[in-house]
């Protein structure tokens, strides 16, 4: 651990009062087994509202609403999960946590399942592309260097324009040493990250009978045009503009100057975390 993380983190020791609230955490039994069916059953407490809950393992999965109470997914919880487990030291359900108000962080357009929560505990702000409060993370401004403990980014850099680059050199700009990303999009394993539109430069988006269309102008004055565009959950700013690869996320958040990344794949039954698959897991990223 380098120098700089280990003066943040003994920044973040709890003070004794949440010792003690750590202390007192139970994890909840985490499996059972249903008579009727056979099928491995799963007892979690969401670690976003704190409701205790049952599942099928099966019934686990990225996008699935599974939390009877709030409707948080695993991508949620997930989120949750690991920005806890690397601010205070271990997993904590928020709706149980003391207000940290000494730690800083923003949220690019996160999920209003945990925005909401985390704004409570934390000096959090969600903020959004095209609404306020606003924050571009491919043009961010040099008065926001290093102020920040942590950014969570889930499922939003496959939606940013290209060059990608800036925006992964951006959020190492905006974490103060020792700072964490909390990160997940859409990836795959066995090939490399595949840029939909590589020359975007002068474009805009246009409805017709037919669908959805791009035009787009090179830099170098040539029109191009794109159909069959994929857009996650609606069209403008959720335009698909790469896929990306495992090996080719590693990459960016090299060249962006982080110290180093890991592969949150591990499961967290006690809240409801489970990766049945190898790909878009979510990945931490240390400044």
């Amino acid at each position: 651990m380098s120098p700089a993380r280990q003066s943040l983190r003994s920044m973040f020791r709890p003070d004794s009062a949440l010792r003690r609230f750590l202390r007192r955490l139970r994890r909840p039994q985490v499996t059972s087994s249903a008579p009727s069916t056979g099928e491995p059953q799963i007892d979690f407490r969401c670690n976003i509202c704190g409701s205790s809950n049952r599942t099928a393992q099966s019934a686990l999965r990225r996008e699935t609403p599974s939390c009877q109470r709030c409707g948080s997914t695993v991508r949620d919880r997930a989120m949750v999960h690991l920005l806890t487990s690397e601010l205070l030291g271990c997993s904590v359900v928020l709706a149980d946590l003391p207000p940290r108000r000494d730690l800083h962080g923003i949220g690019l357009s996160d999920s209003t399942t945990y925005a909401g929560p985390l704004a409570k505990k934390f000096t959090y702000t969600n903020t959004h592309f095209d609404i306020e409060p606003k924050l571009d993370i491919a043009s961010v401004a040099p008065d926001l260097a290093a102020c920040y403990d942590f950014i969570i980014a889930s499922d939003v850099f496959e939606h940013v324009a290209p060059p990608v680059a800036r925006a992964f050199s951006n959020a190492r700009r905006l974490l103060k040493p020792g700072g964490v990303l909390v990160f997940s999009a859409p990836f795959l394993i066995d090939t490399e990250t595949i840029e939909h539109f590589p020359e975007l430069h002068d474009y805009r988006l246009i409805e017709s009978a037919e669908g959805w269309r791009l035009e787009n102008r090179t830099a170098d004055g040539r029109e191009q045009r794109f159909t069959d565009l994929v857009f996650h959950g609606g069209v403008g700013s959720t335009l698909e503009m790469r896929q990306f690869s495992r090996s080719g996320l590693e990459r960016d958040f090299a060249a962006a100057g982080f110290s180093r990344m890991r592969v949150a794949d591990e499961a967290y039954l006690a809240h409801g975390i489970f990766w049945p698959e190898p790909w878009s897991v979510p990945m931490v990223a240390y400044a």
